[in-house]
C-alpha cells in the first residue's frame, strides 16, 4: 500500500497523497537558448513529461523563464545551486524550485527563499545529495544514508520554524542501495511527498538498470510520489524509462506494453527485429495497450493470453486476441495484419 503523504500543489497539478506518480525530467539545454529549451520541452511533453525542471546557474537564466512559462503548458521547475538570489528571482516565474540548502549557504538565505516562496505561494523541493552533505554530518556518520536523512530532517524543521510547509523531499545518491536506505528512512520520520530518482545513474542502458532498481524497489514498497530517470541521454529516454518502471509495477496506465520472448530453438522467425520493429511502430500509440510478440506455440495464446493482441510465430504465424486465435498468416506478413490489428483496438 502507498503511504500515505501530504499533498502539495506544483503549477496544474498535485504530487502526493492519492495523486497519480508523476514523471519529471530535466531539460539538457542552456536555459537562455529559450527556442532550443522550448523545442526540448515539446519533445519531452509529448513523450509524456509531466513536470519539466530547467537549470538556473545564472541572470540570463532567470529571465528566460518568463518566456518559457508563458509559452509551455507543463510545470515548470528551476533548479538553483549556490546562488539564493537565483532561487528567490526564480520564484516569480518558476512553480516550484529545487534546491540543495546545503550549498545554498547560511540559513540566513534559505530562510530569504522561503520568505519569497511564500510571497510567490510556491512550492520548493529540499534536494539533498550525498555528494554535498554538511561536513559536520559525515564527521558524525560517514557520506551514507544516516547523514542524508538527518541532513533532511534539520531542513524540514528550519523550514517548518519558518512556517513553510510546501515541501517535497529527495534524498539522492549514485549508489543505489544507499538511496534506497536513505528514502525508506525518511518515509518513516515524515509524511511529505518523496521525489525519487539515483542521482547520476549513467548512461541509457547502465543508469535505466539503475534507476529501476532504486526506484522500481522503493515504488513496489509503497515509497515515493513523483520520480525522475537521471540519464546520460536524450532526456525523453528518461520519460520513456520512467513510464515503463511505473507501467511495471501496475502504478499507471500509458501507452503500449510489448510482451516478448527471449527466443530460444524453437524459434523459426527472426523474433529479435520483429519484435524491435513492433515496438518502434507503436510507440506513438498512447492508449493503455498490451501487445504480444512471440517466437512460437508454446508462449503464444496461452501464456500471453491478458494481451490484447499478439502474434505466436511458427510455420504460420498465429494472430490471437485475448487468448483467441483470430488468423493464420505467412511468415513475411506477420508485422502488417499485427499492425492492422493494433489499429483496430
Amino acid at each position: 500500500m502507498r503511504h500515505n503523504t501530504r499533498k502539495v500543489k506544483v503549477g496544474k497539478i498535485f504530487i502526493g497523497s492519492n495523486s497519480p506518480i508523476s514523471i519529471q525530467s530535466m531539460c539538457n539545454t542552456k536555459t537562455s537558448d529559450i527556442k532550443a529549451t522550448l523545442n526540448q520541452i515539446n519533445e519531452l511533453k509529448e513523450a509524456g513529461c509531466e513536470i519539466i525542471r530547467v537549470a538556473v546557474p545564472d541572470k540570463e537564466s532567470v529571465e528566460a523563464l518568463r518566456t518559457i512559462k508563458e509559452n509551455i503548458t507543463l510545470p515548470l521547475v528551476a533548479d538553483i545551486h549556490f546562488d539564493h538570489n537565483l532561487a528567490i528571482a526564480s520564484l516569480k516565474y518558476a512553480d516550484k524550485i529545487r534546491i540543495n540548502p546545503g550549498n545554498i549557504g547560511s540559513m540566513d538565505k534559505v530562510k530569504e527563499i522561503i520568505e519569497a516562496a511564500k510571497e510567490y505561494q510556491k512550492s520548493i523541493r529540499i534536494g539533498i545529495n550525498s555528494g554535498s552533505l554538511e561536513q559536520d554530518l559525515i564527521n558524525k556518520y560517514g557520506v551514507n544514508e544516516l547523514s542524508m536523512v538527518e541532513s533532511c530532517l534539520r531542513y524540514i524543521k528550519f523550514f517548518e520554524a519558518n512556517d513553510f510547509y510546501n515541501i517535497i523531499l529527495s534524498l539522492k545518491s549514485s549508489d543505489v542501495t544507499t538511496t534506497i536506505k536513505a528514502y525508506q528512512l525518511i518515509s518513516e520520520k515524515t509524511d511529505y511527498p518523496l521525489h525519487l530518482g539515483v542521482t547520476e545513474a549513467g548512461t541509457r542502458f547502465s543508469g535505466t538498470i539503475k534507476s529501476s532498481v532504486g526506484i522500481g524497489s522503493l515504488l513496489s514498497q509503497g515509497i515515493g510520489d513523483t520520480i525522475r530517470v537521471s540519464l546520460t541521454d536524450n532526456p525523453v529516454e528518461e520519460v520513456k524509462a520512467g513510464f515503463e518502471i511505473l507501467k511495471s509495477l501496475n502504478l499507471r496506465k500509458f501507452g503500449r506494453e510489448i510482451i516478448s520472448c527471449p527466443t530460444c530453438g524453437r524459434t523459426k522467425v527472426n523474433l529479435i527485429e520483429i519484435a524491435k520493429e513492433i515496438e518502434e511502430k507503436t510507440e506513438h500509440i498512447k492508449k493503455p495497450i498490451k501487445i504480444a510478440v512471440m517466437g512460437c506455440a508454446v508462449n503464444g495464446p496461452g501464456e500471453a493470453r491478458e494481451a490484447d493482441v499478439g502474434v505466436a510465430m511458427g510455420e504460420k504465424s498465429l494472430i490471437f486476441s485475448k487468448g483467441k486465435i483470430i488468423a493464420k498468416v505467412d511468415n513475411d506478413d506477420i508485422i502488417l495484419v499485427l499492425l492492422e490489428e493494433i489499429e483496430k483496438l
